[in-house]
């Protein structure tokens, strides 16, 4: 699978193809607003202040797939993302992870990197490098600013070429 083979709907409404971030490694996670974990946006959107200018692209994924911590509609979840942790990187609409509803890119997860790699609950990460490849993908407990991950983020930012 190529992460830039996908399309998602953006939260504003907007196409948002990942083909538009071709190049660059995103580290892509699915979020939820009534989380105990929801904190991670503050982390979320320091990685993305500091590594953007390098190319990181953070997008994050409302998801209520997980306790039904994301019941609000994307202007609800636009709003409580914005006035309550300054979220600036890009979200998408809200989508589902698991089962035949589940977005396309989660199906071809599942399919070539097997059950493992699914997020079994809110703020699970994944890693692409500037190829569209998948190089990491951690839980939920796993905060987004943990050196396993931003190690990840440097040696592929070393790599990208403005």
């Amino acid at each position: 699978m190529n992460v830039f083979e996908f399309v998602f709907v953006g939260i504003h409404g907007a196409s948002m193809p990942l083909s538009n971030y071709q190049g660059q490694p995103i580290l892509f996670v699915n979020t939820a607003s009534e989380c105990e974990y929801t904190p991670q946006y503050v982390k979320l959107e320091r990685l993305w202040q500091d590594y953007r200018q390098s190319g990181l692209i953070v997008i994050g994924m409302p998801c209520d797939d997980f306790g039904k911590q994301e019941p609000g509609d994307e202007e609800s979840i636009a709003e409580f993302c914005e006035t309550n942790y300054q979220v600036s990187f890009p979200m998408t609409g809200k989508y589902h992870v698991m089962g035949l509803s589940a977005h396309p890119m989660f199906h071809a997860i599942r399919e070539e990197f097997g059950d493992d790699a699914m997020p079994r609950w809110n703020f699970h990460k994944f890693l692409f490098d500037r190829n569209g490849q998948m190089i990491g993908f951690w839980p939920s407990s796993v905060l987004p600013d943990d050196t396993s991950i931003t190690h990840q983020i440097e040696c592929n930012l070393q790599s990208w070429v403005l």
